[in-house]
């Protein structure tokens, strides 16, 4: 073997070697390059579980879903949160670019998808042993009602408007059902209203679900990812909302979303 042979294959392999290592740096530096570029979204959201959690296991399902829809995309979610009415106050004047997740009627100038990211329903919550029951308008005559601040009940909206004396209103924020249910046992109001799930959800991380129940409830109301009408560059945010609609429709059809209920034991 000569000197030359001796060298030729090691330089070849080593060749080889560089420029795959080359190869892998590259590919390295352009998924980094691409995570640089990624657009953020400013979401401003509520302490809401089961459906928006801070939790980084089970963030709740709604928060799984909206990330699902802008997964592979060139925007990433920024989630925080904030009291509600702060949370609405931030995405209108265009602190944040969207909210987690309104009813139409808790933020009517938002901008809004075509499709909902679930529904909730508001239900009255009473001491185990107290008979009142809702059933219509009549039913509230002479009754003390604890309510959160910016929050939709459907067709109560206007018998609130109209009879403030009767409601006691409080921010919502993390510790609003525990403040409310201190309330009912202090006998400081005969009951309060707030989303079925996220009550029973809170009722049974205390132990205490079988010291109350629910007294009726108003009509369910779709949710969504609302949008701030505050973005400079409109045209953005409609194609923002136009990709959201699109993906989250798929969603839908190919049943992520229905295993995500599942997931968080929220059924249908």
């Amino acid at each position: 073997m000569t000197p030359s042979q001796g060298y030729t294959l090691p330089f070849k392999r080593s060749l080889k070697g560089l420029i795959a290592l080359s190869l892998l740096l590259a590919s390295n530096a352009a998924k980094a390059y691409s995570n640089n570029k990624q657009e953020i979204i400013e979401v401003n959201a509520i302490d809401w579980c089961p459906q928006i959690c801070i939790d980084k296991e089970k963030p709740g399902y709604i928060v799984e879903l909206v990330e699902q829809v802008f997964k592979d995309t060139e925007y990433q979610l920024s989630v925080q949160i904030f009291p509600w009415s702060r949370a609405i106050k931030n995405v209108s004047q265009g602190k944040a670019d969207a909210l987690l997740s309104p009813a139409k009627s808790e933020a009517p100038h938002l901008l809004y998808p075509e499709t909902e990211v679930g529904f909730q329903q508001m239900c009255f919550f009473t001491l185990k042993g107290s008979k009142w029951q809702y059933k219509g308008i009549d039913s509230l005559k002479g009754i003390q009602v604890g309510i959160a601040n910016d929050t939709s009940i459907e067709e109560l909206n206007d018998y609130v408007n109209a009879h403030p004396e009767q409601f006691q209103f409080q921010p919502y924020h993390e510790r609003y059902v525990n403040q409310s249910l201190a309330k009912l046992e202090k006998g400081r109001m005969d009951t309060f209203l707030f989303t079925k799930n996220t009550t029973k959800y809170v009722l049974a991380s205390i132990g205490k679900a079988d010291k109350y129940r629910i007294a009726g409830c108003v009509s369910k109301a779709p949710i969504y990812m609302a949008f701030t009408p505050a973005q400079s560059d409109g045209a953005t945010m409609l194609n923002i909302i136009s990709l959201f609609d699109e993906r989250l429709k798929k969603l839908y059809q190919n049943g992520y979303y229905q295993r995500l209920l599942d997931k968080y034991n929220l059924g249908d």
